[in-house]
């Protein structure tokens, strides 16, 4: 999610997307009740304690966010959205010489579940693999995002 939301902001785009999708209401006021009371105890960051459906909406803006990056080529973009021991353990330069070489075309967030700090995102990707000619490649991928320092962060295993 853009990160100059402030926490209710985000608490209030997820009850607008859930009543678009017919989550319903009552939910969607569970989660901005839940939000406020969070923002009051820890400050506004997501922690491992924070309410289920505040973390998966987080994470499930953010894996969107990243992988809009790497549909633009915004490879310094979207490596920021990588865990801080991700980017300890793998340079810019050594991470987009790894993916540069596919052409990310969509990408559609089929699920996101979390527990405590650790998050799975299922999605499915389109893509493309220019050096073998290949074209409108669609698979379901798996990802691993965790909650620290008060953020979402992808976790990637380089």
């Amino acid at each position: 999610m853009n990160e100059r939301y402030l926490p209710w902001q985000r608490a209030i785009a997820v009850l607008r997307r859930q009543v678009r999708v017919g989550v319903g209401f009552a939910a969607g006021v569970a989660v901005v009740a839940a939000v406020a009371t969070g923002c009051a105890a820890v400050g506004g960051g997501l922690e491992k304690d924070s309410p289920a459906a505040l973390k998966e909406a987080a994470v499930a803006e953010r894996a969107k966010a990243r992988w809009q990056l790497l549909i633009k080529r915004d490879y310094e973009g979207a490596y920021g959205y990588m865990s801080p021991s991700s980017r300890e353990a793998t340079t810019l330069s050594k991470f987009e010489a790894r993916i540069r070489e596919i052409e990310y075309r969509a990408v559609n967030i089929e699920k996101v579940e979390c527990m405590a700090e650790a998050c799975k995102v299922t999605l499915t990707l389109t893509y493309d693999f220019p050096p073998a000619k290949i074209k409108g490649v669609v698979t379901l991928l798996d990802e691993s995002w965790i909650i620290d320092r008060g953020q979402a962060w992808f976790v990637f295993r380089g």
